[in-house]
């Protein structure tokens, strides 16, 4: 028998998902993420600097990560549902169509579009800064799984992707009548938390990733490759006991598919990089981009990056000295 909603044991959903100032609306969906992005901010600076990057390159890098990473998780979000957005002939100038891609505040992004957009943007920042790729993505992975702990709490504020019905304790109340109800279910039902699971789940993840990334120096994109394997392994997970519509290929959900590869392409960068570089990274920086020590200009700002093809400057005052003993 399901708990109804009047049950002590269970998880209320919030009775607001927005507020207004002035002639703003602010979404605490959106509140969530941006919280995200600026705790990910700050915890890759942090350990970008350790690895002797200059203070804030992260926001040089992020400015075109990650616009890139939203597009590229709503656009993913709508091609994994294109049969929910384009059903019934719809065309992509249909009213309908419009509004439902454009209003993200509604919810709707996926993480593997963002993954993907991202990390081109991030290549592309890392080009522009000089900072290694893989050193920054190695910084980025416990950051990354914290925004998505901390993003994951939009979907408790939306009442969205929740999970099948449950008479556990910590059953998901869910406000009735709700348009994501499903047909046929009781008001009182109550839902698996997947929101809640997924919190969890991604901040023992944090820890396990700092943990393991200072027990074995773990460089050249290896850790990252461990947040792709334990982020997408919980995924499949989660994943599969929701119920929000999904197209489906070969029994299981679109999404489900991307958690499967992204387990597959995590293992591949661990083992490929492994082989490729068994030492440390000499630099957080590419070479002839090494930064300055106390440089304080901008990270753009060629002039604050040593060329190592030059010879140090001690070369040349024992060339000058030399040059002036023998003259005399």
């Amino acid at each position: 028998m399901l708990f109804s909603a009047s049950v002590v044991a269970s998880i209320p959903s919030p009775s607001i998902s927005s507020f207004s100032v002035g002639p703003l609306t602010i979404h605490f969906y959106a509140l969530c993420i941006l919280a995200g992005i600026i705790a990910a901010a700050f915890l890759t600076n942090r350990r970008l600097t350790a690895r002797g990057a200059e203070p804030w390159v992260v926001i040089d890098i992020c400015l075109i990560a990650v616009p890139l990473a939203i597009i590229g998780a709503r656009l993913f979000h709508v091609v994994t549902h294109w049969s929910y957005y384009f059903d019934q002939g719809r065309e992509w100038w249909n009213p309908f169509v419009k509004d439902a891609i454009w209003n993200v505040w509604d919810g709707g992004i996926a993480i593997f579009g963002a993954l993907i957009a991202g990390a081109v943007g991030a290549w592309l920042g890392c080009k522009w800064t000089g900072v290694r790729f893989w050193t920054f993505a190695d910084a980025l992975a416990p950051g990354l799984l914290l925004a998505q702990a901390m993003g994951r709490f939009g979907n408790w504020f939306n009442q969205e992707l929740y999970g099948l019905p449950t008479d556990l304790p910590w059953g998901l109340q869910i406000s009735y009548p709700n348009p994501a109800w499903p047909a046929g279910l009781p008001e009182g039902t109550l839902f698996h938390p997947t929101f809640l699971y997924e919190v969890i789940w991604n901040t023992l993840g944090v820890l396990f990733l700092l943990w393991v990334g200072k027990r074995f120096t773990l460089q050249w994109g290896r850790l990252f490759a461990l947040y792709l394997v334990w982020y997408s392994a919980g995924r499949i997970v989660w994943e599969s006991i929701r119920i929000d519509p999904s197209d489906v290929f070969f029994g299981l959900r679109t999404n489900v598919w991307a958690a499967i590869a992204g387990v597959v392409v995590g293992l591949a960068i661990f083992v490929v990089q492994k082989r490729r570089h068994p030492g440390l990274e000499p630099s957080p920086y590419r070479p002839g981009r090494e930064r300055a020590v106390g440089g304080a200009v901008q990270s753009q700002n060629t002039d604050d990056f040593v060329d190592v093809s030059a010879p140090p400057a001690s070369e040349f005052v024992a060339d000058a000295a030399t040059s002036t003993v023998a003259s005399k």
